[in-house]
């Protein structure tokens, strides 16, 4: 073979590297190689070696990077430049420095970890939009997939389509945007969460659910910023400003760091929800219900394999088309439900419940709301009808039983609407002051007689007529499932029973 040919061989596989190497270095390389090999290798083939080497690591797409490998190599848009931070180093004198920086390409996002005098560097040097060729170390960190960088160089070159700083509603949110601003309600709020970075500092975080009249999204705030979603109630209208958006189990997330905000508005902002009919709900699907609470268990408290303490509380919820059992998981088993109340539950997973019939698991990654918390009026649970059990409400909106959650709506108070009477949905009585009662009983003189069957024991007992449903207070000892008659004076939709047979 001619030194011309292999002169050019190696040109060749030089020219299909993606490598920072210089060519001069890399021929170098390539005899260094074939001195190592004693001669069973040609120049040639010491190149194609070399080029195996050097290409070791590289991923198409951030998608494809994973935590167990040893060094990656991809190209990624920067979002965000976070804050240099400084700590403690143990059994060192001189303290270490991090800066995080957000980026992304078209498929996913990563947290790349800059360390030392590279987080000095990228600080006075990265800005938002540039493009990185990345060497790196991956690992599954607290908030997802994060890159502590070995290398990291500008390629004007390349090209990668992360739009930023688009998008002003929820649903035209998209993977890599930064500076985003967004309206919405605060639909639930989390607790603050504290973690422990690989740095030894201390993280915080938090979340809240941001819903407008386009769609939900659930927004993360970190440290500094953690404290905000203990500050907020739901039924709020806020803005989300300068946020960037992640991605965690598929769904997109937009967070809220050091150079963000959530500030309180003054403005109309309506939250229409699309429902699940529960008639519909299938094994393992993740679901998004609404209706009306027939029933409410009392909490439970359970011990988990590692020791810890548990809570969950099953509620009956129960819309148009049919009823299913909700476990509500942790923090959310101490939300105010009674029956009557109208709920909605988003990210629910569909599980096998109590006697084989399907259930709602509502853990972490779902949300519980309550409406007459955040509107102050009944709402007609989303397909449900006003003279159903699911919407019939004194403080509802009877002419509007296809509403769904449109009045779900914020002014900056936390509030939208006028409220009604207070009743609860489905009373089945509108007190002694009003002795005329619904299908399930009549009245006379003040004293109401209602008959159904029992759906919740204790206090109160529940009864339900198939359309209504009866908070009843008795001292007598009542089975689920057995048809009894109460008659008594109703006080603030509770009905007093001075007998049942």
């Amino acid at each position: 073979m001619s030194q011309n040919r292999i002169m050019g061989a190696i040109e060749d596989v030089y020219e299909d590297l993606e490598t920072d190497v210089s060519e001069e270095e890399f021929r170098e390389a390539v005899e260094e190689k074939v001195e190592q090999m004693g001669g069973l290798a040609d120049e040639e083939t010491a190149a194609m070696l070399l080029a195996h080497e050097l290409n070791e690591g590289e991923v198409e797409t951030v998608a494809d990077i994973e935590p167990g490998m040893d060094e990656v190599k991809f190209l990624a848009k920067v979002v965000s430049v976070g804050e240099l931070r400084t700590f403690e180093r143990e059994g060192e004198d001189e303290d270490g420095r991090v800066v995080n920086v957000e980026a992304a390409d078209e498929t996913d996002s990563v947290r790349l970890a800059f360390w030392d005098e590279q987080a000095a560097g990228a600080v006075e040097g990265l800005e938002p939009g540039q493009v990185l060729r990345v060497a790196g170390r991956p690992k599954d960190g607290y908030n997802g997939l994060e890159v502590s960088v070995d290398k990291a160089e500008a390629d004007e070159d390349a090209e990668i389509d992360v739009e930023l700083g688009a998008g002003s509603t929820v649903d035209s949110l998209t993977m890599g945007q930064s500076d985003v601003n967004v309206q919405g309600i605060v639909l639930e709020t989390e607790s603050v969460r504290t973690f422990d970075r690989d740095d030894g500092s201390e993280g915080r975080v938090a979340n809240f659910l941001l819903g407008d009249e386009t769609g939900r999204v659930r927004v993360t705030l970190w440290d500094e910023r953690a404290d905000r979603a203990t500050e907020l109630d739901p039924g709020t209208a806020v803005e989300v400003v300068d946020g960037y958006v992640r991605e965690r189990d598929g769904d997109l997330e937009l967070h809220v760091g050091e150079q963000g905000a959530v500030d309180e508005i003054e403005a109309d902002v309506d939250f229409v929800p699309e429902t699940d009919p529960i008639d519909g709900v299938e094994m393992d699907e993740v679901v998004d219900l609404a209706g009306v609470v027939r029933s409410a268990d009392p909490k439970r408290t359970f011990d988990r394999d590692d020791g810890s303490e548990g809570q969950v509380r099953n509620v009956r919820i129960q819309d148009d088309t049919g009823d299913i059992r909700a476990a509500l998981w942790g923090e959310k088993a101490d939300k105010e439900i009674a029956p009557g109340d109208e709920v909605f539950v988003a990210d629910a997973e569909i599980q096998d419940g109590w006697q084989d019939d399907l259930e709602a698991s509502a853990g972490w990654r779902s949300t519980v709301v309550v409406l007459d918390e955040n509107t102050g009026a009944g709402v007609a649970a989303p397909g449900a009808s006003a003279s159903s059990g699911a919407g019939g409400s004194s403080g509802g909106r009877a002419d509007d039983a296809d509403a769904g959650l449109d009045a779900f709506t914020g002014d900056g108070s936390g509030s939208s609407g006028s409220s009604g009477s207070g009743g609860s949905a489905g009373t089945g009585a509108t007190g002694p002051e009003d002795p005329a009662t619904g299908s399930g009983g009549a009245a006379t003189e003040g004293v109401v007689e209602f008959t159904g069957t029992v759906v919740q024991t204790g206090d109160p007992t529940i009864l339900d007529d198939g359309e209504e449903t009866m908070q009843v207070r008795t001292d007598e000892t009542l089975m689920l499932g057995q048809e009894v008659t109460a008659r008594g004076p109703v006080e603030g939709g509770r009905l007093d029973a001075e007998d049942v047979f």
